[in-house]
């Protein structure tokens, strides 16, 4: 029997995410204080930044994060491959090495087999060796809709951090992988039709272009996820006190995405992540396709680097505030 893996959950990967808005007024009003830890926390909840934070001592930071979603495939061998990407993406983006992770499994175990399961977790495995990352256990869970990812662990030089609140104007923003991997991925779930360069740009690690960064002296980077470009980008330009200027013809997009956008393939999180960016936003007279891609939900996306990365393409770059609150124009 062929499972498609799609149709067993309510939406897919990083565009099922709670809409940035509705996250920030959860998070408000919790107190998170740390008095009285023993080590410093260098990144937590302020910013909304890829990963935390804490300094052990003084050549050394720890950093954590976990990402899992829902399938965003049918072949459940990419399936881990694209969630345990994206799950160590989160340390790339802080300029970081991963060092370990564990699973995070839910499982529908009454409606399908484990055998699928099992390729899922081979999947993560396959990308966690290629990170050089160990992987040790996890945690699994019998669940109505299957969902995978990691907790990860990871190491940097808190000296040479990539933050999302270090943004300086004057600099380019660079882009290390193209748009268009949600809208692509909806058009797979509703239609079976497999898009090998979606699933080749979600599996490839920004191990490399991370390394890049922190040889460069780079400050300020973050991953974008399920907020879309607009969305990540807003937030780093808010966290830093900046604006941004993107040049919409140069951000790359995935052969086949406009198509997707232009037959309705957009997710409800892709017209969420626009919704809560609008008001932030002067799009000038950038078409509406244009605009949708700009705010699509990735999986799995790339890097978006406050500085300049030879063999990747620039896209824009940061300026002085705006005194309106606008913190990105389109051109």
């Amino acid at each position: 029997m062929t499972y498609r893996l799609t149709q067993f959950a309510h939406g897919g990967g990083c565009a099922c995410k709670i809409p940035p808005g509705e996250l920030e007024e959860l998070m408000a009003d919790l107190d998170v204080g740390t008095a009285g830890a023993p080590t410093q926390l260098l990144v937590g909840l302020d910013s909304g930044d890829d990963a935390a934070a804490v300094r052990i001592d003084k050549d050394r930071a720890i950093l954590v994060t976990t990402d899992f979603f829902t399938p965003v495939v049918d072949d459940p061998f990419d399936w881990g491959r694209i969630a345990a990407a994206n799950a160590l993406s989160d340390i790339y983006a802080m300029g970081g090495e991963p060092l370990v992770a564990v699973n995070l499994l839910c499982w529908p175990r009454d409606v399908l087999p484990f055998d699928l399961a099992r390729e899922v977790l081979r999947g993560g495995f396959d990308v966690a060796r290629q990170a050089q990352c160990h992987l040790a256990g996890g945690h699994s869970v019998d669940d109505p809709e299957p969902k995978y990812g990691m907790a990860v662990t990871g190491i940097a030089d808190p000296a040479r951090l990539l933050r999302n609140d270090a943004a300086k104007p004057g600099v380019p923003l660079t882009l290390t992988k193209p748009l268009g991997i949600g809208v692509l991925n909806s058009r797979h779930k509703a239609t079976g039709e497999v898009f090998q360069n979606a699933i080749d740009t979600m599996t490839t690690l920004n191990r490399d272009a991370a390394r890049a960064a922190v040889r460069a002296g780079i400050a300020a980077a973050t991953d974008v996820t399920g907020f879309g470009l607009l969305g990540h980008l807003h937030k780093m330009a808010r966290a830093s006190g900046v604006s941004a200027v993107i040049d919409v013809g140069a951000v790359p997009m995935l052969e086949a995405a406009r198509d997707a956008v232009r037959d309705g393939y957009v997710s409800g999180g892709t017209r969420r992540n626009l919704a809560w960016v609008t008001s932030s936003t002067d799009f000038g007279k950038t078409s509406e396709d244009d605009v949708l891609l700009l705010a699509d939900a990735q999986t799995s996306g790339g890097l978006l680097v406050a500085g300049e990365l030879p063999g990747y393409p620039v896209v824009g770059e940061l300026i002085v505030a705006r005194d309106d609150g606008i913190t990105i124009s389109l051109r």
